[in-house]
């Protein structure tokens, strides 16, 4: 990665933030029937959350919203390119089941949100023959548990035929994404229909030769060469 990418990353990010705070006095004075009204009218106006706040949440919903389900489209695209026998029976179906199944699937293999959970111990608990103790730090890595053979036999292979709805790629619990719903959805008109539309579609590099978002938030690719 450049060394130019993290400044200009954030610059970026905090001019956005600006653009937001600007927005929701906005949405104060004119409310709307958008979220954001809805959060400048019931949080800003009684003080429960700042200007600030609001936008950053407004930053996060928008960025969480379509940077990942871009890098999973482009990467469930790459991973079944790499996989003929999981394209093929991915574009070669007419049940809708199997669309979504192969969606869970790919959020399991590919767990593109390296976002870690962290977390502080309440207590001592043992996991994995490991005793955790009280006030210890724990980083919980979602794409581990993705491949855990416990829970996903052959963890390491692409199986769209696999029953893979119970991933972490979302997270799990309360904190798990708002937005989940949404990409499901998006995700499975994608892969159905896109490998229709253009069934000789191919990499048009080898994909050793592709770039990875190695040091990003969201996991990628920084471009998908393709031909049809």
């Amino acid at each position: 990665m450049d060394k130019a990418d993290p400044e200009q990353a954030m610059a970026a990010s905090e001019e956005l933030n600006v653009y937001l705070k600007d927005l929701v006095d906005k949405k104060h004075n004119e409310p709307g029937e958008d979220l954001l009204s809805k959060l400048a009218v019931e949080q800003y106006r009684t003080g429960a959350m700042s200007r600030r706040e609001i936008a950053t949440m407004a930053q996060l919903l928008l960025v969480a919203g379509h940077d990942t389900t871009a890098s999973m489209i482009a990467l469930g695209t790459a991973a079944l390119l790499a996989h003929p026998d999981q394209l093929n029976a991915v574009r070669g179906s007419d049940n809708p089941a199997l669309v979504a199944n192969a969606v869970e699937e790919l959020l399991r293999y590919l767990s593109i949100t390296h976002t870690e959970a962290r977390r502080v111990a309440r207590e001592d608990f043992k996991i994995g023959g490991q005793v955790v103790r009280e006030g210890e730090g724990i980083v919980v890595v979602k794409s581990i548990a993705n491949r855990d053979p416990a829970e996903f036999p052959t963890p390491d292979a692409l199986d769209v035929h696999r029953k893979a709805r119970h991933h972490v790629a979302f997270g799990f619990g309360s904190h798990q994404c708002l937005g989940q719903p949404l990409a499901r959805v998006e995700l499975q008109v994608v892969y159905g229909t896109l490998y229709r539309r253009i069934p000789t579609l191919t990499l048009a590099i080898p994909l050793e030769q592709l770039r990875f978002k190695e040091n990003a938030v969201f996991y990628g690719v920084h471009e998908l060469p393709v031909t049809w």
